[in-house]
Parts: structure tokens; C-alpha cells; sequence
């Protein structure tokens, strides 16, 4: 629930102009604006589940997009009953100036690619339907000057193979792997409240550079009310992101009697040296790795 000083738990993750929501509930616009972000310009909003604490923060949501003067259609994606849900919670946002559109996740695990990223969703194990999710962004390999040059490839189709496109000129077929090397290490977000450990959990999260969990309960003693109301521990986090091998876990989604999380985070990270207790607010710049390599030599070299 939502406390005096303490949100319910969302992400929003930006990249490239893009902005994407993972779960709505109440509050969640005002924790928007406690950050300075206007909710008008959010391209997708995902849903774990439709227990209220996730999902009853979007009729004003939406509403606040329509005063805006938001014209730009909406996409919604979540568990299967999605277009029933959203229907029921626009009977107090029945008129809005633009479309909204319901894609339903009609399998254990599915992907929906979108223009330089993908959204990942897999099932884990609540009690009622919910799916944890992975943005990933793909990188490419580098621009091969010297191969392209050796194969005779015309400078003026360099920048479209590039960009992924297969070529048909001149009677031979371009592709990009003519002219680009190995895939570079991309980016990865994993999200995912609400939920027992599952191996899907760890397989999905494998390699991400954050991993957002739940940390329902940091108390020993309440491991048996986890279990009962299928939620998960800080500890049960912290070994899932061990095994997955991630950068950096952040743990949210807190009991309301976990008034202190942080006091909890040195057993904690006995098992995951790299978590954190994550508050309301909690912001990361993720950079390639080559890029914040190079930032990092750069900043030396100007030292």
C-alpha cells in the first residue's frame, strides 16, 4: 500500500526518445512528478498483474494524459483479461483523445520488438496471472570499413547495411553481416514484483545489467507468510541475481510493516554484494560498455 513516504512500486525506463511504464498504481503519476516527468509523452505502459496496487493508477493516468492534449495512440500490454480490465477502469475515463491498444500476452513467454528494442514477457508463479519482464537493447557489431572496401560493396549503400537492411544492386545481394562485425554487448533491464522464485526468474534475467525484484520481506521469521502469499524474500532475490549473474539488483516492492529495509541489506548482500534497497525516486543513466569505457579513459586522460 502506499505509505506517507514511501510510492507504490513502477519503472520507467527511457531510451531513444521512447518512454515505457512497467505497472500503474495509485500514485504513480504523482511519483512522476516528484521526478520532474510528465506522463503525456509515455509511449508503452506493460502490467505484471491486475492486483490493484499495479494497475489502479491508470484511469487518472490516462486522464492526465488527455489534459495534456496527448493525441498519440497508447499501447498497453499485459496478462490475458487486459482489454476486460482496462474497459472496467475506463468507466471513470470514458473520453480521452487518443487510442488505446490492448495486446495480451497469450503465451508463457513472448516477445514484442519495437524500433532499437525488444520487451521480453515471461510467467512467474503468483497467485493470480503475472509475468515478470526484460527491455533489451541490441547492438551491432562495428562498420567494417577495409571489408567493405574488399568486396567492392559502393560507398552509397554503406549506411543502409548499417541500419540492418538486406540490398538487392547491381545483380548481388548486400547484407549486413558483410560489412559489420560480431554483435556488441547491448543493454538489459529486467522488472519483475509479485511472484516465488522461478527458474524463468534467473533464465530470463541472465546477464542483465539491473534486475529490479521484489523484496517483500527482509525478516527470517516471515519466510512461511512469503511462501503462503506467494511473494519472495530479499533473500530469494539476492540468490536469483547471483545465478543470473547480473550487474546490480535493486530491491522494491516492500511489506508495509518493512519500514526499514536497508537495516536488513548486509545479510543480504552476504549472498549479492551488489543490491540495494531501492527508494522511491531511484534513477540510473545505463551506458554501453565500450562508451562508459571509453568516458572513463577520457576523464583520466584529463585528469
Amino acid at each position: 500500500m502506499p505509505l506517507p513516504y514511501r510510492w507504490l512500486t513502477s519503472l520507467m525506463l527511457r531510451y531513444n526518445g521512447k518512454s515505457i511504464l512497467f505497472d500503474c498504481g495509485e500514485g504513480t503519476q504523482i511519483a512522476l512528478r516528484e521526478k520532474g516527468w510528465s506522463p503525456k509523452p509515455i509511449d508503452i505502459i506493460c502490467f505484471t498483474h491486475y492486483h490493484a496496487d499495479h494497475i489502479s493508477g491508470l484511469p487518472g493516468m490516462l486522464l492526465t494524459m488527455g489534459n495534456a492534449e496527448r493525441t498519440e495512440p497508447l499501447l498497453l500490454i499485459g496478462p490475458k483479461g487486459l482489454n476486460r480490465v482496462v474497459g472496467a477502469l475506463r468507466t471513470i475515463a470514458p473520453e480521452l483523445p487518443f487510442e488505446i491498444q490492448c495486446v495480451e500476452i497469450a503465451e508463457n513467454e513472448q516477445d514484442f520488438a519495437f524500433d532499437g528494442f525488444r520487451i521480453h514477457a515471461f510467467r512467474v508463479n503468483h497467485s493470480v496471472l503475472c509475468y515478470g519482464y526484460s527491455l533489451s537493447v541490441d547492438r551491432a557489431g562495428r562498420f567494417d570499413k577495409d571489408r567493405a572496401l574488399a568486396q567492392n560493396i559502393p560507398m552509397k549503400l554503406w549506411s543502409r547495411l548499417q541500419r540492418g537492411e538486406v540490398i538487392e544492386a547491381d545483380g548481388r545481394t548486400f547484407t549486413p553481416d558483410m560489412v559489420l562485425g560480431a554483435d556488441r554487448k547491448g543493454l538489459k533491464v529486467t522488472y519483475c514484483t509479485d511472484t516465488r522464485p522461478t527458474e524463468s526468474i534467473a533464465n530470463n534475467a541472465a546477464g542483465s545489467d539491473l534486475l529490479i525484484l521484489e523484496g517483500m520481506y527482509g525478516e527470517p521469521e516471515k519466510f512461511d507468510k512469503a511462501k503462503e502469499n506467494k511473494h519472495m524474500t530479499m533473500y530469494e532475490a539476492a540468490k536469483i541475481a547471483r545465478a543470473a549473474n547480473v550487474q546490480e539488483l535493486w530491491l522494491t516492492h516492500y511489506s508495509p510493516s518493512l519500514t526499514h529495509p536497508e537495516s536488513f541489506m548486509s545479510e543480504v548482500r552476504k549472498i549479492f554484494p551488489k543490491a540495494i534497497a531501492a527508494k522511491d525516486g531511484r534513477t540510473v543513466e545505463l551506458m554501453f560498455e565500450d562508451e562508459s569505457a571509453n568516458d572513463t579513459q577520457k576523464a583520466e586522460e584529463e585528469n
